[in-house]
């Protein structure tokens, strides 16, 4: 139970964050959305994010900013194996089943919601 506490604790602020940043700033949420995977990306390679993780499970790992840890890790790691070119493929094979499940879900729930276009 603490965990799903904690977990809602450390995701919320992530969200409150945005939030600021939508009503406080100028900042579009495009923009927004880039900030978090960046700094994701930036805290990851720091070690900085790992702390959170442990903490916070998946309140630290769902939002943006774990994606770009993600990134982050898997780019590391990759690197590490093969060298340069993982600055290419780490990443993106860290991320595929994240990426995968976003693009499937997407793609299922747009057939059953019939969107439409606005007018």
């Amino acid at each position: 139970m603490i965990d799903i506490l904690k977990a809602f604790l450390l995701g919320g602020c992530i969200c409150i964050i945005g939030q600021l940043l939508i009503d406080l700033t100028k900042i579009t949420p495009a923009r927004i959305m880039v900030i978090f995977v960046v700094s994701g990306v930036v805290l990851g390679i720091f070690g900085l994010y790992q702390p959170l993780i442990e903490w916070g499970g998946a309140g630290a790992t769902v939002p943006l900013v774990g994606f770009g840890n993600t990134l982050a890790k898997g780019v590391i790691k990759e690197v590490d194996k093969v060298g340069l070119l993982g600055i290419f493929t780490g990443g993106v094979k860290a991320a595929a089943a994240g990426i995968t499940a976003a693009v499937t879900f997407g793609y299922i729930m747009a057939i059953i919601s019939k969107p439409k276009i606005k007018s």
